[in-house]
């Protein structure tokens, strides 16, 4: 078994039987070069600062006690945060109202207001520019995108 497979295993355990884990999940596992060992979590309820602390002193103590990277490793536990792609139904419903940009399979791009999500599709509310008689409306419209349509969907952040 792969080592972030048995991370995967222990945090899903953690989550699955601690109260203060309950709504958490792995988004995902990185092992970089050098011992470096990435960890991204998060939570229905949003990812603070302690439960990232907690996490990080709980999987400290697994790695070292099983030796897993030897001596020397750095160990970094977060939320995936802003810019890195939404993986999971449950991180869609935690962002919607906020604006994101949808990567399709056929290489183009959707952006807007992500409005709903269920385990079939997604929906945007995007502007467009519409002509009527001789004048350009804006108007916003519902977009809907297959799941099995889309390669990657990121938040973006508006200022």
């Amino acid at each position: 078994m792969e080592l972030t497979d048995r991370i995967a295993e222990l945090l899903e355990a953690k989550f699955a039987t601690e109260e203060a884990f309950a709504d958490c999940f792995v988004v995902d596992i990185e092992l970089k070069p050098g011992n470096k060992l990435l960890v991204f979590t998060d939570s229905d309820s949003g990812m603070s600062f302690g439960k990232c602390q907690q996490i990080s002193r709980y999987l400290e103590h697994h790695l070292d006690e099983n030796r897993w990277l030897g001596e020397k490793y750095v160990l970094e536990v977060s939320s995936p945060g802003i810019g890195r792609p939404l993986k999971f139904l449950r991180q869609y419903a935690s962002n919607i109202g906020r604006k994101v940009a949808v990567s399709l399979t056929d290489g183009s791009e959707e952006t807007g207001l992500l409005q709903a999500a269920d385990e079939h599709q997604v929906v945007l509310k995007q502007q467009v520019m519409e002509k009527q008689g001789k004048k350009k409306v804006k108007l916003e419209v519902d977009r809907v995108i297959p799941f099995d349509q889309i390669d990657k969907t990121v938040v973006k952040v508006s200022f």
